[in-house]
């Protein structure tokens, strides 16, 4: 019962969370990051964060780099809050996100492969809430 309470916290935290760090609102405040979103540059990651798909340029490295650490800032404070790890919040985060990603976009599949969302549901972890 503790585990279903926890998980359901920790759900309800990352969907805040990941409105914070994937919403449209901040690939408005970043044109780099809508345009490597866009165009299939980047992807979400299972384990909450972004990935480079394919060639990594240093620009985009930056980017990804500066991304995931306001990421990690933010799951680290609601984990905290919500007793969960930083890892048990940033994995529910990244089912999350992969879960709101858009036809087109790129994404992690379970096997750790990169997919490219179609029309239908994203491939994700079974243990995904």
């Amino acid at each position: 019962m503790m585990t279903i309470r926890k998980n359901i916290l920790i759900a309800a935290g990352a969907i805040l969370a990941a409105g914070l760090v994937a919403s449209p609102a901040m690939a408005q405040r970043d044109p780099a990051y809508s345009a490597a979103r866009a165009s299939q540059q980047i992807g979400e990651k299972m384990d909450g964060y972004l990935g480079i798909v394919g060639a990594a340029t240093p620009a985009l490295r930056a980017l990804v780099d500066d991304l995931n650490i306001r990421r990690r800032a933010v799951y680290a404070e609601r984990a905290q809050a919500e007793n969960a790890t930083l890892e048990e919040y940033a994995f529910t985060a990244g089912c999350l996100a992969i879960a709101r990603t858009e036809p087109g976009e790129m994404y992690q599949a379970p096997d750790g492969t990169w997919q490219q969302r179609g029309a239908g549901a994203p491939l994700r972890d079974p243990r995904c809430p």
